[in-house]
């Protein structure tokens, strides 16, 4: 293992503020690895580099084709969620006896969304007919199973919240 020289420690600063990079500068100097070289320049405090020029006038890259396409000062507009009619609510359907759907008369084909508050004397069950292996009506299905978003698409609660702070 070499030993840092004046001469070396010379060499490695001029190198540096040059702009070679530590491989390189390992490299030139011999004997000395590329992490030893950035070591030696963290201990010298050697901080400020001279950039190339081309370095300095390159554009970062993008990573899509949608990126490339759009100019980079064109604002970036969110994407549109789907509108996704909300159901409309259902009232609990009559039993044939006149009754409505209960914790004792509920069946496994019965629509099971409550309705009400289950501490008062008119809570009850939708009642309507669901499909086998199905614990909810089509309607309350479509309350209660959302679809699955896509990767970088907002929420609706996110957009709504995002609007009101803007509005603040």
């Amino acid at each position: 293992m070499a030993t840092w020289t004046e001469d070396r420690v010379e060499t490695l600063s001029k190198l540096w503020a040059d702009g070679l990079s530590a491989s390189q500068i390992a490299k030139i100097l011999g004997e000395v690895t590329r992490n030893a070289v950035i070591g030696k320049v963290h201990r010298l405090g050697l901080s400020g580099r001279v950039k190339k020029s081309k370095q300095a006038k390159r554009m970062p890259r993008t990573t899509t084709a949608k990126a490339r396409t759009t100019s980079p000062s064109a604002p970036r507009m969110p994407r549109r969620m789907a509108a996704t009619p909300a159901p409309v609510p259902l009232e609990a359907k009559k039993l044939p006896n006149g009754e409505f759907a209960n914790i004792m008369t509920i069946t496994d084909h019965m629509c099971k969304w409550p309705l009400g508050d289950p501490s008062s004397s008119d809570f009850r069950f939708c009642g309507r007919g669901a499909d086998k292996g199905d614990p909810y009506c089509k309607a309350h299905s479509q309350v209660a199973y959302q679809p699955a978003r896509r990767r970088g698409v907002p929420s609706p609660a996110l957009l709504a919240q995002n609007k009101r702070r803007a509005l603040r």
